[in-house]
């Protein structure tokens, strides 16, 4: 039986406030009894350090009440994973952090420890590789991973910071939901666009959207359409 964990977050920071504030309760909940929460810092938004990227991310989650250090800081981190009770991946480059991950042998680590119950949060790139592949990823690829195939804790793809196109705007480049169809011309997974200020939250066999706002569904040859907090989502776990 699976027994994930799972907080899927669509961006540590939403416009107007302080890094992770907006859905600091639903954390602090989501990590209630952990001991330590572990930081996966890999994915280093704008080319920061390890050290600088841990920094940020425990100050906040010391304000909340964990400890927390930064997976590059032990000297095994399989070892480190293997014992975890939560852990907690940054933003920043999808290709960086997957790649990085990869390169250390952690990807079947993380898999197997979160359907063992290890609590997995992620925001934005953290939240992207929850997926069955990065494909839907807004990030640049400037690092090459070995494969895209991600860590599949959840049988579909995610498009976090998901856009609505602005029919103001003079921008002649592709909307999300153009670069979403165009993915689907080749590949028939569900793609879940989740909007800044949104999450998912996932326990086994059950998910649900949390947040303010809808989410955005792309399927394969169906036009795109919107789910509410109040709607079942379940439907993407089978």
């Amino acid at each position: 039986m699976n027994e994930r964990n799972l907080l899927i977050v669509s961006t540590s920071t939403v416009h107007g406030k302080p890094y992770l504030s907006y859905c600091e309760e639903t954390i602090k909940s989501f990590f209630e009894g952990a001991k330590e929460v572990i930081f996966i810092p890999y994915a280093r938004p704008g080319g920061i350090s390890h050290d600088e990227y841990t920094a940020i991310a425990a100050k906040k989650f010391n304000e909340l009440g964990f400890k927390m250090r930064g997976l590059h800081e032990f000297e095994d981190p399989k070892s480190a994973l293997a014992v975890a009770s939560g852990v907690f991946t940054g933003g920043g480059n999808t290709f960086v952090l997957l790649d990085q991950l990869q390169k250390l042998g952690l990807i079947e680590t993380i898999k197997t420890r979160v359907s063992e119950g290890m609590k997995y949060m992620g925001t934005s790139a953290g939240s992207n590789i929850t997926g069955l592949t990065i494909n839907t990823t807004n990030d640049m690829p400037i690092a090459h991973p070995e494969t895209l195939d991600a860590l599949a804790l959840v049988p579909f793809n995610l498009n976090p910071h998901y856009l609505d196109p602005d029919p103001t705007s003079k921008h002649m480049g592709e909307t999300r939901e153009t670069r979403i169809k165009e993915f689907h011309t080749y590949n028939n997974q569900i793609v879940v666009g989740l909007r800044e200020g949104s999450w998912l939250r996932v326990e086994g066999e059950y998910i649900r959207l949390e947040g303010p706002l809808s989410a955005r569904i792309f399927e394969q040859g169906k036009a795109p359409y919107e789910l509410t907090p109040e709607d079942d989502f379940n439907f993407l776990l089978k």
